[in-house]
């Protein structure tokens, strides 16, 4: 711990110096744009050599945004905007008294690499959200839809538009040409629209921007400059029809006798996905029998808390516009709507085993669905003049079977996820000259079950029938028959944006079978069957659960050097949010407060640096004092561009309702962890990054410790690399293993785990030309516990460690055929048994896709996946494992092949 400290101290001895704190009031700049007169429009070459150029002046006199904020640039730049009634057209001159040493990284549409400018509109004139179009000096675009006023930029918003660049003895030039059906504004005379040009020197990690944006802003599209001079521009009403075909071929091991595994398997498929314009402002998207196999593979996790993992979405249709649909209502990864719920895998079983399994069961060979099929999904979004943001989502997934067949020859299916139907619609309103807003959002998940939800599987005449058979037998009865949320939000700015107040107020209702709500309040985000919980109590006889959840914060976002803010949220026991949501746990109220200082001004020692200080504390609804923590840590990014950050957490208090799986609450004894992270210049062919996490606690209950590197090369323009290897010990003397019945007590059985993970992320990008590309991305996966010291739970939240557990002596537990044996009372007599809990899970995932958009919007894809996963010998050492079940595996590998072409009507 003391090493630790020195390092942070010592680290922030080095930023804390005295820092400017001055304001500044910037004046808007303005731009006025001319329309284009005769039929003569310019090339888009990247040549500004046209004579419609002459028709407007240049736009000069850029200032330094990065490093030295409201300095003269290093190189100047300026820019010219022309329009039509079909398309805006900008050219740029950008500077350059070295061009020999201009960056030319190709990369793949939205790399970002090397030299590049990059024009931003705020259409909507709401000072929060923008339109983002960057060309590079090698001619790649990049675009990006940017929201909450420039804190969030969504890569995955791919419209259609014309770009080009030329390197000349002064620099370089580039040429754009954007249609205005891509772009989304209001119905008005005049257009206003909030304007920005920002230029990054890639060498010099330098960047200038047209209107200046202080550093201390309380945001950054609100303080954009604006574009005038477009005078009765037409509404634009966007229709494009993207058909697709794809073709897939899967080969995989043969299994014997086994109908379903011959070796391999061929898919022919297509779809439609479609964008029709209703208005200039509002936009239906919609999607038939969607495919996503070029989608990159998930990287491979385990929780041995029992938790659900979250994955981010990377499915083009739910990626784009997601911003419209968020509502995170408390802190993490909660969230009214998680897309990842559409095409989940079916959650029924066959028999007693998860439909993922291949192997036998009862003579029985199963060919079960990966995913649930999405039959169409439609998405209607937009914002309007007015300030109104609305989105409309509807997605219907198929009633999925899986296909089941005897040795004999005989065949049946087992339905393993209902005909399903989702809803999410979303609103917001923008008042107060933009700055405050108020929405809400509402949710809706009906399943098609028929009618269960008054039915008593075990006394019901009808239980015979096949299709509540059918539902019980593959669990589809624990499956909730419909779930609504809603949920209200608002936020008010005020001093210029740089103070705010933001809330919002959530509540559910799910309805299901007597069992499928019995489950929901015995699951590990609810837990009702917890013995020491008065608060809550387990009733078998619920059809329906109804909760709340929210939260209020306030603070200061901009000005000065300090940002701070403070809040509250809640989520109550009977809050569920996981039909269509992401909800980790409920009965939970925090209390926060964090605080920050930004040294804004560089010195001859640094670049830019921050130091910070959090806090926060837990209850549940019974008022139980679950947890306090605070965290001290702070950036440092030096003059050289190598950068350093740490932190120190410090956990006094660790109580957690969940670890015993419904048994009493848990103590965890006192925690700190250290963490530390260095890296070197970003910009340079090589750069790395090295990190340490170390935490350690009172009486060694727990540790963890994570060591990683990331290494990126590019050799040349065309070619990086990057290889990314972590390692983690995760030794933990009281890792829940299961819950036995010793003489009509409960007994809590928790072990000494020795749990070691190793991955390795692999990633190859190769440009021919911007529209030309070859990625492969690959990540070997292992993960191993062994236990041993097994003990049973005396005092759950004893101070004292040896006070918590009582340890098995070698005369009260035993070893045989992987299972333990517990004589606890030692007559000789075996009270309960437990099968061994060791484990090595093994995973390798990879994608190799070339991608060629031979026309704007228009793609090929060649795709080829590989995968293996299994279980591998916990005696094993990791290394072994990964060669034992990887490297002499045959693995699965899926080809695909899918061409889109996109029809702009």
């Amino acid at each position: 711990m003391k090493s630790y400290t020195y390092i942070l101290v010592f680290f922030l001895f080095q930023i804390t110096v005295i820092a400017q704190d001055s304001i500044s009031v910037v004046k808007k700049r303005i731009y006025k744009t001319e329309p284009l007169l005769g039929e003569k429009k310019p090339v888009i070459d990247g040549l500004i050599n046209e004579s419609e150029w002459d028709v407007v002046s240049w736009a000069e006199n850029f200032i330094e945004s990065q490093p030295d904020e409201n300095t003269p640039p290093s190189q100047q730049t300026k820019f010219k905007i022309l329009y039509d009634q079909k398309y805006l057209y900008v050219a740029y001159r950008c500077y350059d008294t070295a061009p020999e040493k201009i960056e030319k990284r190709l990369s793949r549409r939205d790399g970002f690499a090397g030299d590049r400018i990059t024009l931003i509109l705020d259409t909507y004139h709401d000072k929060r959200t923008a339109f983002s179009f960057t060309i590079t000096a090698a001619g790649v675009k990049g675009d990006e839809f940017v929201t909450q006023n420039g804190d969030n930029w969504d890569e995955s918003w791919n419209p259609i538009w014309y770009a080009a660049s030329k390197i000349d003895s002064e620099g370089w030039t580039a040429e754009i040409k954007i249609p205005l059906s891509q772009v989304k504004f209001g119905k008005s005379k005049e257009q206003i629209w909030g304007l920005q040009v920002s230029r990054m020197i890639f060498r010099k990690d330098e960047r200038s921007v047209w209107q200046r944006v202080p550093r201390d802003a309380p945001g950054f599209i609100s303080e954009f400059g604006e574009l005038h001079g477009l005078i009765d521009i037409e509404s634009q009403k966007q229709l494009e029809i993207q058909p697709f075909a794809v073709t897939q071929l899967d080969t995989y091991p043969e299994e014997e006798n086994n109908p379903f595994r011959d070796g391999t398997d061929f898919k022919l498929n297509g779809g439609l996905d479609a964008k029709i314009g209703i208005t200039n402002d509002l936009t239906l998207d919609l999607t038939v029998n969607p495919d996503f196999g070029q989608v990159e593979a998930d990287p491979a996790a385990i929780a041995l808390d029992g938790f659900q993992v979250f994955f981010r979405e990377q499915r083009p249709f739910f990626v784009e516009n997601k911003n419209i649909f968020d509502y995170r209502f408390a802190n993490g990864v909660d969230n009214l709507f998680y897309s990842r719920r559409i095409g989940r895998s079916p959650q029924g079983t066959v028999g007693e085993n998860p439909i993922s399994s291949s192997d036998p069961v009862n003579d029985e060979y199963i060919d079960s669905p990966v995913n649930t099929t999405i039959l169409g999904a439609v998405k209607f979004s937009g914002k309007t003049k007015d300030g109104w943001s609305i989105g409309l989502l509807e997605s219907v997934t198929a009633r999925e079977v899986s296909k089941i067949e005897d040795d004999a020859g005989n065949k049946r299916e087992a339905v393993v996820e209902p005909l399903t139907n989702y809803i999410v619609g979303r609103l917001q309103k923008d008042f107060n000259n933009r700055n405050s807003f108020i929405g809400g959002i509402f949710t809706a998940t009906n399943r098609d079950l028929g009618d269960i939800l008054n039915i008593d599987y075990d006394n019901s005449e009808t239980d015979e029938t096949s299709e509540l058979t059918n539902l019980r037998e593959n669990n589809l009865n624990l499956l909730r028959k419909s779930a609504y949320t809603g949920g209200i939000d608002f936020r008010h700015n005020w001093r210029n944006r740089k103070y705010f107040i933001e809330g919002n107020l959530v509540t559910s209702h799910v309805k299901g079978s007597k069992e499928a709500i019995k489950d929901t309040q015995e699951s590990l985000t609810h837990l009702f069957q917890r013995v020491d919980a008065s608060h809550v109590e387990l009733d078998p006889d619920r059809t329906s659960l109804t909760g709340t959840g929210g939260k209020l914060v306030g603070g200061k976002s901009g000005g000065g050097n300090w940002r701070y803010e403070a809040g509250v949220f809640w989520r109550s026991p009977e809050l569920e949010l996981n039909d269509i949501g992401f909800l980790r746990q409920a009965d939970d109220i925090r209390q926060f407060a964090n605080i920050r200082y930004l040294f804004l001004k560089p010195t001859k020692f640094y670049r830019e640096a921050n130091i910070r200080a959090n806090q926060f504390t837990a209850f549940d609804f019974e008022g139980n004092y679950n947890r306090i923590e605070y965290s001290l840590g702070g950036e440092i990014n030096y003059k050289n561009n190598w950068w350093t950050e740490a932190n120190f957490i410090h956990k006094p208090r660790i109580f957690t309702n969940t670890i015993l799986r419904g048994g009493p609450r848990w103590r965890f004894s006192q925690e700190n962890i250290g963490v530390l992270f260095f890296g070197s210049d970003r910009r340079k062919k090589f750069n790395f990054v090295m990190g340490h996490v170390n935490s350690w606690t009172r009486q060694n209950n727990f540790s963890f410790k994570r060591y990683v590197l990331r290494l990126n090369y590019q050799p040349f323009n065309s070619l990086s690399v990057s290889l990314n290897p972590e390692f983690e010990q995760n030794p933990n003397k009281t890792q829940y293993v299961t819950k036995e019945d010793f003489n009509g007590v409960s007994r809590y059985i928790t072990a000494n785990i020795d749990q070691q993970t190793l991955s390795a992320s692999l990633r190859l990008n190769y440009s021919i030309n911007p529209n030309l590309t070859i990625q492969y991305y690959g990540q070997p996966f292992i993960s191993r516990g062994r236990y041993k010291d097994f003990n049973y739970v005396n005092n759950s939240i004893a101070n004292d460690l040896n006070d918590r557990v009582t340890l098995f002596d070698q005369n009260q537990i035993s070893f045989a055929d992987d299972t333990y044996s517990v004589d606890e009372d030692r007559n000789g007599v075996v009270d309960y048994t437990f099968d061994n809990p060791d484990f090595s899970f093994v995973q390798f995932r990879s994608n190799l896709v070339v991608r060629w958009e031979y026309i704007p919007g228009s793609e090929i894809f060649l795709v080829w996946s590989q995968g293996i996963t299994g279980d591998g010998d916990s005696s094993n050492h990791l290394f072994r494992g990964l060669n034992n079940q990887i490297l002499d595996k045959q693995p699965e590998n899926t080809f695909l092949i899918k061409a889109t072409y996109r029809f702009v009507l």
